[in-house]
């Protein structure tokens, strides 16, 4: 990866412009339930605070829509922020415009100052060509630390870059690049890869881009009964993606081809509805009857799924393995996370609903890496090139 990171750059006096991942989760009354993205930006922010710069942080939360959204404000981002690096963090009430440069312009070296949510503007998203300049304005060099949002190509992550001199990856988008580029050009073998969540359509571009370099695929989910049912097995009232049969198909070929085991549940535990309280058994492979819905995978299948990783010595997951969210069925997501924390092998975790399992079972800090973007590490899996990344200033 020939890019300029955080290091590389002289950020003394200089107000750097950092695109953050504060689109955190929060409670009705607009309280941070989860802060792992803003502690993931700290050694960045504190490298450049340490360098005497002016550090000018940009984010988004949520989806306002471009209207600005009171419940969508990241005025307790700032505030907390402020407790993890003890010291005030100036919040302004817009992200561009004459009263912002004026804050920006009155900061001290180790000053840090969040602007408001990007997205209440419509532009950008849109990548506009004036909304980026106005928010280069309040730059003398620009730093994404943003993994998160870099596979979006907005004013913030990609048009930003036309109006300064440099541009950098700051510390976490460093090691998630890193992490990613490692499984994707040499991963250390055995390889596995488990592969979850709802839709198989989701997963066609990580199968076709890991299948020459992978050594087993391991399926849950729901995902994993469009491809029992490509097979003729019924499903019962199991979600299907019925107009991706086909593509399954195409799927289960092209693996058995390149000589890739793709291994499906042997097992399921199914509910008679998508509810916590619902009534629940355990049946085999072909055995969900209508009226029945599989939500996670059985017992025998965590016994599979287990002894295929013993051996492994890099594991890539993206997708739970069931409806972890409720107890009944998160059995085989905990077990499978709980056998990959105590194994030796370099665990890497996709974001989204993967890593807010591990987070519940209380496991981010055993693994190796667990990514903070969920549709970006979807995209590095799939081999495609982040705008994000791609804007960056070349070394």
């Amino acid at each position: 990866m020939n890019k300029l990171f955080v290091e590389d750059i002289d950020v003394g006096g200089k107000r750097v412009l950092v695109r953050v991942d504060f689109n955190v989760p929060m409670d009705k009354e607009c309280s941070i339930t989860d802060d792992a993205r803003i502690r993931a930006a700290l050694p960045t922010i504190n490298h450049l605070r340490g360098q005497g710069a002016k550090v000018v942080l940009m984010s988004h939360l949520g989806r306002p829509k471009g209207e600005v959204v009171e419940s969508m404000r990241l005025t307790p981002v700032a505030e907390r922020l402020s407790e993890l690096i003890d010291a005030e963090v100036k919040k302004t009430e817009d992200c561009v415009g004459a009263e912002v440069e004026s804050a920006v312009n009155a900061m001290s070296q180790g000053d840090v100052v969040l602007l408001e949510n990007t997205r209440f503007h419509p532009e950008e998203e849109k990548n506009d060509e004036g909304f980026s300049a106005a928010l280069a304005r309040l730059g003398d060099v620009y730093v994404n630390d943003a993994f998160g949002a870099a596979h979006r190509a907005h004013a913030s992550t990609v048009g930003v870059t036309k109006h300064v001199a440099q541009s950098a990856a700051g510390y976490l988008l460093e090691k998630e690049i890193r992490f990613f580029t490692k499984i994707l050009s040499a991963p250390e073998k055995p390889f596995v890869t488990i592969l979850g969540g709802a839709k198989v359509s989701d997963k066609i571009g990580v199968i076709s881009n890991l299948v020459k370099n992978v050594d087993c695929f391991l399926v849950g989910g729901a995902m994993a009964y469009t491809f029992l049912n490509a097979q003729g097995i019924g499903v019962g009232d199991s979600r299907l993606e019925a107009d991706k049969l086909g593509v399954a198909r195409d799927i289960l070929a092209g693996t058995k081809k390149e000589n890739v085991p793709l291994v499906l549940p042997e097992d399921h535990v199914v509910g008679d509805a998508f509810s916590a309280q619902a009534e629940t058994k355990t049946v085999s492979r072909d055995g969900i009857e209508s009226g029945w819905m599989g939500l996670d995978v059985g017992p025998k299948t965590v016994e599979e799924f287990i002894s295929r990783l013993s051996s492994a010595k890099t594991v890539v997951w993206n997708g739970p393995l069931g409806a972890f969210e409720m107890a009944a069925f998160a059995e085989g997501t905990q077990a499978v996370a709980k056998f990959l924390a105590g194994c030796a092998a370099t665990t890497v975790i996709g974001g989204g609903d993967t890593a807010a399992a591990i987070s519940k079972f209380g496991l981010t800090e055993k693994m190796a890496h667990v990514s903070t973007g969920g549709g970006a590490s979807l995209e590095m899996l799939e081999g495609k090139e982040l705008p994000g990344l791609a804007a960056l200033t070349d070394t």
